[in-house]
């Protein structure tokens, strides 16, 4: 059974070349522009995703903010959180808020599939 991984980013360009790259690897991909949908996770008929992946900065909503929200809910709080962020003051922000990895864009393909691989196991 293929593991869901669930990519939130305000870049379709980004969500398009994840979604390619995971999805060669045989993970289930599920992708959002939309952080309001990573906000709201519930377990549903399609269960919840086994990983997330998620912008720092999307239009309109910090994915900080979203992050600590599922980190405080007993429903989604276990969901590894890979925040990923072009901003070079990113990464401290993101262990603050309870990311449970950061990868810096424009990432390394190799170092963003062992951080993957690593927080799947």
């Amino acid at each position: 059974m293929a593991k869901k991984i669930l990519v939130v980013d305000d870049d379709v360009d980004i969500l398009d070349a994840l979604r390619f790259l995971l999805e060669d690897r045989g993970y289930e991909v599920k992708t959002t522009e939309k952080g309001e949908y990573a906000e709201n996770l519930r377990d549903t008929n399609g269960g919840l995703p086994h990983l997330i992946i998620l912008d720092v900065l999307l239009s309109g909503k910090d994915g900080r903010t979203i992050c600590k929200k599922l980190k405080s809910k007993v429903e989604t709080k276990h969901i590894p959180i890979i925040m990923i962020s072009a901003h070079p003051g990113a990464e401290k922000s993101v262990k603050e808020c309870g990311a449970d990895a950061f990868v810096p864009k424009p990432f390394d393909i190799k170092y963003l599939m062992n951080k993957i691989e690593t927080n799947l196991t």
